[in-house]
């Protein structure tokens, strides 16, 4: 997946100036993405190569920024998410960024990219920077 998610990246940068460079506020730009295909009007069907990029460049950052690692589903996830593939966080819950991306792209705004991050529980936690205190 991290292959389908840097081939989207060069694919996608190469005719717009678009910042994808796996940062949490790169999604934004994801949900801005599919909104503006969701506006074209496209059929599912007719967009899924980009929505599959997009997907495999959410988990992307969820693997770089969170923590999570790309599984393959077995058939009962695969049968409950309708993908192939996941993430599993390090506290092992799965999760759907492949789903997620159709999701917005069938349901607009209430479904963000972005929020999914924020919501996301079991993150690695980032390690404070901070100096040390001294009296």
């Amino acid at each position: 997946m991290r292959r389908h998610a840097a081939q989207f990246v060069r694919q996608i940068t190469a005719r717009n100036r678009l910042p994808m460079d796996y940062s949490v506020n790169s999604l934004r730009v994801v949900d801005f993405i599919v909104d503006g295909v969701r506006k074209g009007k496209s059929e599912r069907a007719d967009v899924q190569h980009v929505l599959f990029g997009l997907g495999a460049y959410t988990g992307e950052v969820l693997v770089r920024r969170a923590g999570a690692q790309w599984v393959e589903f077995d058939a009962d996830q695969r049968e409950l998410f309708g993908q192939p593939v996941g993430v599993r966080m390090p506290d092992g819950r799965v999760w759907n960024p492949l789903g997620k991306v159709v999701k917005r792209f069938e349901a607009g705004e209430r479904e963000s990219v972005r929020m999914l991050y924020l919501q996301l529980h079991g993150r690695a936690p980032r390690p404070l920077a901070c100096e040390p205190w001294s009296a």
